[in-house]
């Protein structure tokens, strides 16, 4: 079978992870009565856990499931960003490209999670782009990285690191050495993202990225793919579509509509990340388009059945695959 092989060459792949890493920290608690301070319920914690989130959590995907990942972003100089590189380490990720910057913290996304269910959500960071100093550091990084990888992935989580110029230079190298570059992408960046190999939105941020109005049927998927290969001049665009699936739209006109592999939905954390980790993985392994969404599509659909920042490996991606085709 064509997945299982291509999942067998995972090991052999190695991918630069290209984005804005965080910290994703999770409080764990229970709710048994109502603040008498105000209307919001009192939680008793009963453990605190942390992972690695952003771009980081692309990375992380990358080694849980067998390849090898550089990542190159920006941190900063305090506790969180130590602690995020010992995560990394721990992993097996490198963090010898990361760039420190003194004058933002390293971000932090705190999810509070009461009786299973995610109540709030508290972030730590500064946004903008970095100084043009950081910048430079993060285009040397990738200048230096590229020629080792067979794949980039761009992890555009809107917080500064995948600037214009990064943006430019990350394509053009890849470009230049024939190998795979995917973006997941941020909205309000949407058209700067020509010529990749795959762009992965879900569906409201192609639909805002483009600026696009009455897009309810698989036809105005379609329709709607079309127009951002056009406007990106590029080769493929991954829609994620939520309990409908996903579709897959490329350059050559070929549609595929893929359903939904999740048999219980707890939690859409991280998701996009685990999609655009084995899509590119797949591709590194010289996948063919359709292959590579099928294989991205059974990953998601194990790891929206997990709570928090979760990931998937090659042993449950084959069994996943190996049931589902005994049906």
């Amino acid at each position: 079978m064509k997945l299982l092989k291509l999942i067998s060459l995972f090991k052999k792949q190695t991918v630069l992870v290209i984005g804005d890493v965080m910290i994703d920290k999770f409080i764990w608690g229970k709710v048994k009565r109502i603040s008498p301070e105000a209307p919001v319920p009192i939680i008793e914690v009963t453990k605190e856990t942390e992972t690695l989130g952003g771009a980081a959590n692309v990375a992380n995907n990358i080694t849980a499931l067998g390849g090898k990942a550089f990542i190159v972003s920006a941190i900063g100089e305090d506790a969180d960003g130590k602690s995020l590189v010992k995560m990394l380490s721990e992993k097996g990720i490198s963090s010898d490209c990361l760039v420190y910057d003194p004058q933002r913290p390293t971000i932090i996304k705190m999810r509070i999670i009461a009786s299973g269910q995610q109540v709030a959500r508290v972030d730590k960071e500064v946004k903008g782009f970095f100084n043009h100093h950081t910048e430079l550091k993060i285009v040397e990084n990738i200048e230096k990285l590229i020629p080792k990888v067979s794949a980039v992935i761009i992890s555009d989580y809107g917080k500064g690191v995948v600037s214009s110029k990064v943006l430019k230079s990350t394509i053009s190298l890849a470009r230049k050495y024939k190998i795979p570059v995917t973006v997941d992408p941020k909205v309000k960046h949407f058209k700067k993202y020509r010529k990749v190999t795959a762009i992965t939105p879900n569906e409201k941020e192609a639909i805002i990225g483009m600026s696009a109005k009455n897009i309810e049927t698989d036809e105005d998927i379609a329709s709607l793919g079309k127009k951002i290969l056009k406007t990106l001049n590029s080769d493929s665009v991954l829609i994620t579509r939520g309990e409908k699936g996903m579709t897959l739209i490329q350059s050559n006109d070929k549609i595929k509509n893929i359903p939904t592999r999740a048999k219980e939905v707890y939690d859409v954390t991280g998701a996009g990340d685990t999609v655009i980790s084995t899509m590119t993985l797949a591709l590194a392994a010289k996948a063919e388009l359709a292959n590579a969404a099928e294989i991205a599509n059974f990953a998601a659909g194990i790891v929206v059945g997990k709570l928090g920042t979760a990931t998937t490996n090659p042993r449950e991606l084959e069994k996943t695959i190996r049931d589902s085709y005994k049906k």
